[in-house]
């Protein structure tokens, strides 16, 4: 395979995806969507960046672990506290990131 085709698969991977979910948009106004499909798609953002913030939180190294020892869990498990009492993101990923750096350099 040449730099040619791997481009072409690619762009052609990006036109697939991106067509895929500009259809549902075009197709599908909002407000014909059901309520409970509209109530499901607010915490979309929220699943989506737990998804991706979870395993790194969890599984440091690619192995589980749940110890004190293990910075990113302490410092998302203060993260999370913050982000509970005052429901404010900034705040939360300043929180987070200012205990994960004073935790590393310990």
């Amino acid at each position: 395979m040449n730099r040619m085709d791997l481009w072409l698969i690619l762009l052609g991977g990006l036109v697939v995806t991106y067509a895929t979910r500009l259809s549902f948009i075009l197709l599908v106004p909002y407000e014909r969507l059901p309520a409970w499909i509209r109530r499901s798609l607010r915490l979309v953002p929220s699943a989506v960046l737990a998804a991706l913030i979870t395993p790194e939180l969890l599984l440091p190294g690619g192995s589980l672990d749940l110890s004190l020892g293990n910075e990113r869990l302490v410092a998302g498990a203060l993260a999370w506290v913050v982000a509970w009492r005052t429901r404010s993101a900034w705040l939360t990923i300043a929180c987070g990131m200012l205990a994960l750096f004073i935790l590393n350099n310990l």
